[in-house]
């Protein structure tokens, strides 16, 4: 699989796409390489659009609005095909990934991948044989897993041990020195949650770049997370370098070493689960 594309451009068919699956689609292709253009295409003013404005905002995805000239035709698909035609001919890009379950972008994709790019499509498992077929390589979005809310509170509550937290930040009315506590307390309620995030990416990572011995770099997977959280920093939850992070959940990640070029020791790791 290829995995180092330095500008990739991500074209999402709204109409086509489960809103629930946009992040978790969006780490996934990351594992290829650097997402430089995220345009989602839709008519934001059709209700089962609706939910999507905050997560397009939230992920940093650029809204494409297309209106319906004609009741009960979709000029969605059109429109998503010039954009992908616009930036094939900037002659910018090196790989293109096509969201969407529908064959009508059949067409396209062979006509980029004619050009030269490398396809990658991403939808159900009831996407058209021919459109699976015209791409590089294709993402099963069934096998992705969307976040679930409820899982991560329960991980979080687990990984605190601290039954108390939830009743302190529950607290409407509280003194100074109480609602200072609650305030603390809310920070390591928020970091135990970001740090949660950290261990998912980790396992798509360690699923994308494990070897032959079924262990993966962290010099590879270190970049793939500021690639899907540029803000990460292993620092910002107490750990000098991604590596002890890894080191303090023994019971998540088996770590090794290996010597590298010169006297430079390369870590890798396992998931344990």
């Amino acid at each position: 699989m290829e995995d180092n594309f330095q500008k990739m451009a991500v074209l999402i068919d709204a109409d086509n796409t489960q809103l629930s699956k946009l992040e978790a689609i969006l780490h996934e292709v990351s594992t290829y390489g650097r997402i430089v253009v995220k345009k989602a295409y839709g008519n934001w003013k059709k209700d089962m659009l609706k939910n999507w404005e905050s997560e397009l905002k939230r992920l940093a995805i650029k809204a494409e609005q297309q209106f319906d000239y004609v009741t009960g035709k979709n000029v969605t698909d059109i429109a998503m095909v010039i954009g992908a035609m616009d930036l094939l001919f900037m002659d910018k890009y090196d790989a293109f990934v096509l969201v969407s379950s529908d064959s009508d972008f059949t067409p396209l994709a062979i006509r980029l991948r004619e050009s030269g790019q490398y396809i990658i499509g991403a939808g159900e498992s009831k996407t058209p044989e021919s459109f699976k077929n015209a791409c590089d390589d294709f993402i099963l979005i069934e096998l992705i897993q969307a976040k679930d809310d409820k899982k991560i509170e329960e991980e979080i509550e687990k990984e605190t041990k601290d039954k108390n937290i939830t009743e302190a930040i529950s607290k409407e009315k509280a003194s100074k020195e109480n609602q200072i506590n609650v305030s603390t307390e809310k920070e390591k309620v928020d970091l135990v949650a970001n740090i949660q995030e950290i261990h998912s990416l980790l396992k798509i990572a360690y699923e994308k770049y494990q070897n032959e011995a079924g262990f993966a770099n962290v010099s590879a997977v270190g970049p793939y997370i500021k690639r899907v959280k540029p803000d990460f920093n292993s620092r910002a939850y107490g750990f000098a370098k991604l590596p002890d992070l890894l080191a303090a959940y023994p019971e998540k990640y088996e770590i090794t070493k290996y010597k590298g070029k010169g006297k430079v020791n390369i870590v890798a790791y396992k998931c344990r689960d």
